[in-house]
């Protein structure tokens, strides 16, 4: 039986993503790139507490766009703030901590 590092509880039972989740102060905002095309950017997501890849592919497949994971933070092809919100909030994230410019 797997028990997890952090909270001591078998994995079935971990709470340390739901926990990182709550606490953790998201931005998202557009930014331009070469030849005038808009990037969606998401920062201050702790990649070691939430699995980064799962979720990335969850906003590529919602948005149907090209993005990665690089450098601790999300990039995603185009604009899609609002999108990326809706998203964050059914993952479970705390709407109060996240942040649209």
């Amino acid at each position: 039986m797997d028990v997890c590092d952090v909270c001591g509880l078998p994995m079935e039972l971990c709470v340390c993503e739901d926990i990182a989740r709550e606490v953790q102060k998201i931005k998202v905002y557009t930014a331009k790139r070469k030849f005038g095309k808009l990037m969606t950017v998401v920062e201050g997501m702790d990649g070691r507490s939430i699995d980064m890849k799962e979720l990335v592919k969850a906003f590529k497949t919602e948005c149907a766009c090209g993005g990665t994971f690089k450098d601790s933070r999300i990039e995603l092809q185009g604009d899609h703030k609002e999108r990326v919100m809706e998203m964050l909030l059914k993952a479970g994230f705390s709407k109060d901590l996240i942040e649209v410019r």
